[in-house]
């Protein structure tokens, strides 16, 4: 044999160990768990401490589970409350693979775990609900409301309503009815929560419907007391404007009497002291006011107009 073929059949044999090592060897870390399979059947207990471990090379296969707390979350369902609400209920809920060879041998992997859980959960949940009226599914506990307008809108009738079990009372009692199911097949059910609670399509549809039309009424509402307190202070402005204009044309008028009155005085006084002259001025004032170029005057002898252009011809 030369020597390039030993060459060969040795790096073919190393490689054929080295193959054989790799897949006689797994490693568990500290976030999963391992079962040994051999044809398809489960060999012994899980391994759960972390390291390497050894198994036999083709003949036996290591599945890997996770350790850490996992996530269940799914699509809310459409559930009738005790008192005929239809309602959509979404919860959440965490889960770990407490026993790893029972997991595999009822659900093999969390595929199968999830949609187990999706049958336990769902069915408590609705079982749950529709035991309870809508108040109890929504409130945890007897607090006063705060009465604002969307509130009576929503569901008037249940504002008054005192509760005796609650949110998360259901929410528990929906996770211990749960948790009693789920050891079966190896899960260990931590926490269930009821995330969100909304009223089903058409119902939610007529109650922003009526949410509308309240908002649209306490508008008008507000418009017509708006409008009223608007004409309100119009009308005292009118009336306040009424009174101040009225003030003042009375301070203006006896401001005015006053002053015709101390100017007639003082014409008075002036006058007195010649009155011939205060009739001459006076009829010259009336000449002034009465006539124009183009008036004609036919006058008597005797008249007083007359008297002093008859004086000034002379």
């Amino acid at each position: 044999m030369s020597r390039q073929t030993r060459s060969i059949i040795l790096g073919v044999a190393v490689l054929a160990v080295l193959i054989v090592l790799l897949d006689a060897l797994y490693i568990v870390s500290e976030t999963n768990q391992v079962i040994i399979t051999q044809f398809g059947e489960p060999i012994g207990g899980p391994s759960t401490s972390p390291g390497i471990k050894i198994k036999a090379p083709f003949i036996q296969k290591a599945h890997y589970f996770e350790k850490r707390w996992l996530e269940w979350d799914v699509d809310a369902n459409q559930i009738p409350t005790k008192d005929k609400k239809y309602i959509w209920v979404d919860t959440y809920a965490r889960w770990r693979i407490s026993d790893p060879l029972v997991f595999f041998q009822r659900v093999r992997d969390e595929r199968g775990a999830q949609s187990r859980l999706d049958d336990i959960i769902d069915g408590e949940t609705r079982n749950a609900n529709a035991n309870f009226d809508l108040i109890e599914i929504v409130r945890s506990s007897n607090r006063e409301f705060e009465l604002t307008e969307d509130v009576k809108i929503i569901d008037a009738g249940t504002i008054a309503q005192k509760i005796e079990t609650g949110r998360e009372k259901i929410a528990a009692l929906i996770l211990e009815n749960s948790s009693n199911i789920t050891p079966e097949f190896g899960v260990d059910l931590k926490d269930v929560q009821i995330k969100r609670i909304n009223y089903i399509d058409e119902v939610q549809a007529k109650v922003f419907d009526r949410m509308i039309a309240e908002r649209q009424r306490i508008a008008a509402k507000y418009r017509s007391e708006g409008d009223g307190k608007s004409a309100e202070i119009r009308g005292q402005k009118e009336r306040e404007l009424k009174k101040i204009v009225s003030q003042a044309y009375k301070t203006a008028q006896e401001i005015k009497g006053k002053a015709d009155a101390e100017a007639t005085r003082i014409y008075a006084s002036a006058y007195n002291l010649d009155p011939e002259f205060y009739q001459f001025m006076k009829t010259l004032e009336t000449f002034r006011t009465t006539m124009d170029k183009n008036t004609w005057l036919l006058l008597s002898t005797d008249s007083e107009f007359f008297k002093y252009l008859k004086r000034t011809r002379r």
